[in-house]
């Protein structure tokens, strides 16, 4: 059997080194033919090393030499730097799925250049379909591409509808873990400090996203991305806050039965799936015990978890809305940990960023970037506003 090739965007984060164990676990049926970072220069030299791709990339440019130097006794792996080195990795001919594990706006262009290159898309950069989900899905159905979801969520909802093809969706439920926050009061939301939100009490991610999920505003995105990817209103996605993080989400059809994916907070599953399907293979790890603990389902509060609201608020405005918000949340979230903005003040920021940038109803890729960058600036100012003013 041939070997699958398989290009990794953010290798060295958390989705991207649980993708290496997946393709180490089953070495019979995938390979690595390239791996990416932005800056850890040292993890993705060694992760070279050990797994033998064509090519590596780092896209902060600044750590080339070092990477060079790092891979030096590797001649056969060839080496490249910059956003566009990214952009043509990705296009190479042996490559049949690429896994955009990047975090943040950053993902859209090579995401973008591997549909146009006819690539499966394993989808964890959930910012790409935030920013630009409808010519996202207009590309893919264009260059016949097909988008496998690597989020644990939209995993589940992908598995939930396998063999649905002719029926329709009613409802998709969309769980969430309710962060490490779930019981606050508002006012205690005042005073936390990013090494209180960086305790997720389910999952082991990366900074940026384990903030995001602090402040709720993961699952927003995921509301969004939700919608792009099955084809559904946001109107038919619910969010139930569900602390066990054993129900991954749920879909409820129109004769009222509901179809959902459980197991344990293990995101190699997902990961795993997306290259194998329609298959599944065996994969190590636990297994769920049913009498473990019991499952629990709540409203989200949407005054306490302000940026939920937000991310749904954009979604129904629509055209350029939900990239405003994704850049608002990149300049907040950075700034919250670099302890430049508080929890709360970040939802402030970005509702005002939301008011003050650019609207446009029908945009385009040049309109993206442009409202990216519109919306960073916005938002870096008023926080320079605000510090002043504090």
């Amino acid at each position: 059997m041939k070997k699958k090739q398989i290009a990794i965007l953010g290798s060295t984060g958390s989705i991207g080194t649980q993708a290496l164990q997946v393709i180490e676990e089953h070495s019979d049926r995938y390979e690595v033919y390239a791996l990416t970072a932005n800056n850890r220069v040292q993890l993705l030299a060694e992760q070279a090393h050990r797994f033998h791709p064509a090519a590596v990339v780092i896209a902060n440019e600044a750590h080339y030499d070092e990477l060079c130097r790092l891979m030096d006794d590797m001649p056969d792996v060839k080496v490249y730097a910059g956003a566009k080195a990214l952009d043509e990795i990705v296009e190479a001919g042996p490559i049949n799925i690429v896994l955009t594990a990047m975090v943040g706006f950053a993902g859209l262009s090579p995401t973008i250049h591997a549909i146009k290159a006819r690539k499966a898309i394993a989808l964890a950069n959930k910012e790409t379909l935030v920013v630009a989900g409808e010519l996202i899905r207009d590309l893919a159905s264009e260059y016949h591409a097909p988008i496998l979801p690597v989020d644990s969520e939209h995993s589940a909802i992908f598995q939930s509808l396998v063999g649905e093809d002719a029926n329709p969706i009613e409802k998709i439920l969309l769980t969430a873990s309710g962060g490490p926050f779930r019981n606050y009061t508002l006012e205690q939301l005042g005073s936390v400090t990013k090494s209180d939100a960086l305790r997720h009490p389910t999952w082991d991610m990366g900074a940026k996203i384990t903030i995001d999920s602090a402040t709720m505003m993961n699952k927003g995105f995921e509301v969004i991305e939700a919608k792009w990817l099955f084809g559904v209103k946001a109107s038919q996605i619910q969010v139930l806050v569900h602390p066990q993080s054993i129900v991954h989400s749920a879909v409820q059809f129109r004769d009222g039965a509901v179809k959902a994916q459980l197991g344990v907070p293990d995101m190699r599953l997902p990961i795993q799936y997306a290259f194998s399907y329609p298959q599944r293979l065996p994969l190590s790890g636990e297994r769920l015990d049913f009498f473990a603990q019991k499952l629990e389902f709540f409203e989200p509060d949407l005054k306490k978890f302000r940026c939920l609201a937000l991310a749904i608020e954009a979604i129904q405005k629509g055209g350029n809305m939900p990239c405003i918000v994704n850049a608002a949340n990149e300049i907040v979230n950075r700034a919250f940990l670099e302890d430049r903005c508080g929890f709360l003040e970040m939802s402030d920021v970005i509702a005002e960023t939301m008011q003050r940038t650019t609207y446009s109803a029908s945009p385009d890729y040049d309109t993206y970037v442009a409202t990216d960058a519109e919306a960073r600036r916005i938002a870096a100012e008023l926080l320079v506003a605000d510090n002043r003013h504090n």
